[in-house]
């Protein structure tokens, strides 16, 4: 059963929510992030990367950085852009992009659940990218972004959501990029024990987004129990940041792939290779496939069709069966060599929400061929994490995304 645990959060002025809300740190590049801070002094993203208010030549793993963090963080209190909470609340954030809507419960979840497989994951973490959050959260003392949860749904949770959405929001605003964000404190002890007995009877709690930074909170809640005999189990370092979302109210975009060369092909022996595992049909525009086991093809300044021969759809796999294994193996080990997609330098990803157009600007560019993908469902991604299995690297693709800095768990409280 799930166990969910109210905090008091850090959290922006009214007046400064929108100034300080940042996108996740990992949806940026180097340049991409310090761009994006330019003239943004309260930006959470000078937290998040700090190197943007740094040497531009520093390493990005260099110990300075991370006490640079703390010091931006440090600077956000100290000047009351942030302030704490007096009493342990939990809080609702509300996405808006377009007709979607969705709603989650800001809360702190268990390490040990993590630990124990109630909170459950479907994909592996790299060590470089755990260590660097886990200096990060050692360093500032405190989750500054959070984890992206999903549950199936439950009538009596959304009954109490929509009960307290009825009251005046404490924040309310729209980003540069066009999503709505609202935020409710949830401070009545009537509600905050409500949702710990409706969490209560929750089974697990899936992971959508924040692999890393789940996985480098729990390795920072390890070493300080390590470093605490006294230790209880209670500790705020016990629990991480999370938002927990209703399955039915999220979306998947698709995530498609983009690759630097044919692998020694000539454009004509690749679309050969890839006759004999898909039907190939040339059409007239950019190709978004409706369905699984097909897949857009882009190649000199042509769109093809994909669809995978049914022989090769193993339909009792729920990971060989998704549209990226297939892709992955299939036409990507096979034909163009990439082994192993999570550290092979000729394949890049490319999110949905940036369209088709940025997989032809790519190909014009700096690659050869791009597939568009049939997004991964979350009934796909449940089963998966159910089975105890995991996906093929960079399976899902959440949209919106949370914005960091609305909510810090401090671990010291």
């Amino acid at each position: 059963m799930a166990t969910i645990k109210a905090f008091r959060a850090i959290r922006p002025m009214p007046d400064k929510a929108a100034d300080v809300a940042a996108l996740p740190y990992d949806v940026y590049n180097r340049a991409e992030a310090r761009e994006a801070v330019a003239g943004k002094p309260d930006s959470f993203l000078r937290v998040d990367r700090p190197e943007t208010t740094m040497d531009p030549d520093i390493d990005l793993y260099d110990p300075a950085v991370y006490q640079q963090a703390k010091k931006n963080l440090d600077r956000l209190i100290d000047d009351h852009t942030l302030i704490q909470d007096d009493q342990k609340q939990f809080y609702l954030y509300e996405l808006k992009m377009g007709d979607q809507v969705q709603t989650g419960l800001v809360a702190c979840t268990s390490v040990d659940e993590y630990l124990n497989g109630t909170i459950k994951k479907h994909e592996l973490t790299r060590s470089e990218k755990e260590q660097d959050r886990i200096h990060h959260v050692d360093v500032c003392d405190a989750n500054t972004g959070p984890i992206f949860l999903t549950y199936r749904h439950r009538e009596e949770i959304d009954r109490r959501v929509k009960a307290i959405q009825e009251k005046e929001p404490v924040y309310a605003f729209t980003a540069e990029d066009g999503i709505r964000h609202r935020v409710w404190c949830v401070d009545d002890v009537r509600d905050i024990d409500g949702f710990v007995s409706d969490f209560g009877s929750v089974s697990a709690l899936y992971i959508a987004d924040g692999h890393h930074r789940a996985a480098s909170a729990v390795k920072v809640a390890q070493m300080r129990r390590d470093a605490h005999p006294g230790y209880t189990g209670d500790e705020p370092f016990n629990y991480f940041l999370s938002v927990i979302f209703p399955d039915n109210q999220l979306a998947i975009l698709d995530y498609n792939r983009v690759v630097k060369d044919l692998n020694g092909l000539t454009p004509e022996a690749f679309l050969d290779a890839v006759a004999k595992k898909c039907d190939v049909n040339k059409v007239k525009h950019a190709y978004k496939p409706d369905r699984k086991g097909t897949f857009g093809m882009f190649l000199d300044d042509q769109w093809y069709a994909l669809t995978i021969h049914d022989e090769l759809v193993h339909s009792d796999d729920p990971v060989q069966s998704l549209d990226v294994s297939l892709l992955q193996e299939e036409v990507l080990s096979p034909i163009l060599g990439i082994g192993d997609p999570r550290t092979d330098n000729r394949i890049d990803f490319v999110g949905g929400i940036r369209g088709l157009k940025e997989l032809e600007r790519r190909v014009h560019t700096d690659m050869t061929v791009a597939f568009s993908m049939y997004p991964t469902s979350i009934n796909e991604l449940m089963a998966i994490a159910d089975a105890g299995l995991l996906m093929p690297p960079k399976s899902t693709w959440f949209e919106p995304k949370l914005r960091s800095g609305l909510f810090i768990h401090k671990l010291s409280d």
